[in-house]
């Protein structure tokens, strides 16, 4: 079974589109939460986001051809490729002479996303939907929406909404042409991309695997399904203090977008072209809740089982694991169970072990999530640093172990686990381990 590195990463997020200018950032206790300007959320209970600011796509790619009309984001996920490939020292994207010389083979290049849905023309759709509306017999006139949304909606706008299209808009980019998936399974979304790419990478299947994801929710239907579902942080007041992970008084999470990528590749084919290896990925695990399609399992099992199953993937044991990034998301239900799961997992290490959220400063960031905060756990195993909780004001007596409160801490870290868990019941996390 080959041995799967990361070479490259890059992202685009609430808090910058810089590697290290976020990474200070975040170190800094900063963030990337403010009043939501993308709509009018003034009538919503939720009036307040985590948004990708000063962002233009010629910014990061010098050639928008075949993805003039790519959506929000795709725009994210192709700046963020574009951010991971060259830090991985590949060769110049679209220079097949380079390209060929550095014998670089794209049918060994493939893609594994965990990519949403894109904005659908809120606008457009619910004008033909209020006017195909017949209020004396209270039905809905599907023939005459169809007509209207013929005449209103941009067909290429409203494929761009699909969650195939920044797989495709990267495989038009790149020129990879090896094995190319998406995978939308919620929050869990590009964990998940990025461990079931690492076992595409470990059967030899590819050489070279880009692992990622892409989510903008930040529109009127986004922030409507979060708010009915009441798992929206309210406190408009305080931007930066909404996201309050394993406080006692936290209301919910706050609604970010983004893009996250890392370049995975076989230790062989890293070390062949002299990449600079940044961590290995030493262990995954996938698991299942089978109990609601918005609730986890309250004892927290398919939890427990993705941390464990990643483990025995890893050949390591709790005691080798420093740092643990948490899917930490600011509810009561999530934090409260992973807090449990921790504890299942870890047993009398929980409490050594240090664990923080970084969701108090980026928000969620929804399929992109993981993908942020596993190049998260890659650079606190560079810098020896963990990035901090903040909020954490009120210690809930549920949620009792070391969430580095406030302020980052200085500390060994060989070895990170992240973990993601999405509405459905979805739970994943990988395991990464310093190189050398």
């Amino acid at each position: 079974m080959n041995r799967v590195v990361i070479t490259g990463i890059g992202w685009i997020t609430p808090m910058g589109h810089d590697i290290e200018a976020v990474w200070q950032r975040l170190l800094r206790g900063e963030s990337g939460i403010d009043r939501t300007t993308l709509f009018d959320a003034e009538t919503f209970p939720t009036r307040i986001s985590a948004e990708v600011k000063n962002f233009k796509l010629s910014d990061h790619l010098s050639d928008l051809s075949g993805h003039e009309s790519a959506g929000r984001n795709t725009q994210f996920a192709l700046a963020a490729v574009a951010k991971a490939w060259k830090s991985a020292g590949l060769p110049e994207l679209g220079d097949l002479k380079s390209q060929i010389t550095n014998s670089l083979d794209l049918d060994r290049v493939g893609i594994y996303l965990g990519s949403g849905e894109g904005s659908l023309d809120f606008g457009a759709f619910t004008q033909a939907n209020l006017a195909s509306w017949k209020a004396e017999s209270q039905s809905h006139d599907a023939v005459k929406f169809a007509e209207l949304a013929m005449q209103l909606m941009d067909v290429t706008r409203e494929l761009e909404q699909e969650p195939n299209m920044p797989l495709s808009h990267l495989a038009l980019f790149t020129g990879a042409r090896g094995p190319a998936m998406n995978c939308l399974t919620a929050c869990a979304a590009s964990t998940q991309a990025i461990g079931e790419a690492t076992e595409i990478l470990r059967r030899g299947d590819a050489d070279i695997m880009i692992g990622g994801g892409a989510h903008s929710m930040i529109h009127p239907f986004g922030v409507t399904g979060f708010n009915r579902l009441t798992a929206l942080s309210d406190q408009n007041d305080n931007p930066p203090a909404a996201s309050r992970p394993f406080d006692l008084n936290r209301k919910g999470f706050v609604l970010g977008e983004g893009a996250g990528m890392v370049i995975l590749e076989t230790l062989e084919h890293a070390q062949k072209r002299g990449a600079k290896i940044l961590a290995e990925v030493v262990g995954y695990g996938s698991t299942a809740d089978a109990y609601r399609i918005t609730d986890q399992d309250p004892n927290g099992m398919g939890a427990v089982m993705a941390m464990r199953e990643a483990l025995a993937d890893s050949g390591l044991s709790p005691s080798d694991v420093h740092y643990v990034n948490a899917h930490g998301t600011g509810t009561r239900e999530n934090d409260g169970n992973e807090t449990q799961a921790i504890k299942t997992v870890f047993e009398e290490k929980a409490r050594a072990c240090p664990v923080s959220s970084i969701k108090s400063m980026m928000g969620h960031l929804i399929a992109a999530a993981g993908a942020v905060e596993l190049i998260t756990c890659v650079l606190a195993i560079r810098d020896q640093v963990l990035p901090p909780t903040m909020n954490l004001d009120t210690p809930d007596p549920d949620c009792d172990l070391d969430y580095v409160p406030n302020k980052a801490r200085q500390a060994k870290v060989d070895v990170a686990m992240s973990n993601s868990f999405g509405f459905g019941g979805q739970n994943d996390t990988i395991i990464v381990k310093r190189w050398g």
